[in-house]
């Protein structure tokens, strides 16, 4: 396995996978008659953005220095938080459209704050708010897309 000794070669391995099913998965998205551009080019075009880049990473040279190779050690404590994300995330996607997306990213980003440290509950609370809903009025008012409404009657 003299091929895949370095960090750079596993790396592109795995985003070559990741390539693969999602061109797989955009290959499947369906064809529409009266279109120029139909909706399966951008996500066939970054399918294989991504194929290029990683063989490109994968032949690349890789010269990491020690210094490098202690940056990449993750502490146990960070990991942790790493996950919590992680898990608030995948919270965040499962409920977005049942409960909403002002309530939801309400929540998701107070929760991130206090996840990663800030005590300021109330200016949490307020910049929470204000943004779900400055980003849900920018996308219904301004771009006319719809987002989830959820439990909310708007």
């Amino acid at each position: 396995m003299k091929l895949l000794k370095s960090i750079n070669n596993w790396v592109s391995l795995i985003l070559l996978v990741i390539a693969a099913v999602y061109l797989i998965l955009s290959y499947q998205l369906p064809a529409y008659a009266y279109t120029e551009v139909d909706a399966d080019v951008i996500p066939k075009a970054l399918g294989w953005l991504l194929v290029f880049l990683a063989i490109l990473l994968f032949f690349s040279k890789d010269n990491e220095t020690e210094e490098q190779r202690q940056r990449r050690n993750i502490p146990k404590k960070e990991t942790g938080m790493l996950l919590g994300i992680g898990g608030l995330i995948f919270i965040y996607i499962s409920l977005l459209e049942i409960v909403g997306f002002i309530v939801i990213s309400t929540l998701f980003i107070f929760l991130c704050s206090l996840f990663l440290g800030y005590k300021s509950h109330i200016v949490n609370g307020v910049v929470s708010i204000a943004f779900s809903g400055f980003i849900y009025i920018i996308f219904n008012t301004l771009l006319q897309i719809s987002l989830p409404s959820g439990i909310l009657p708007f």
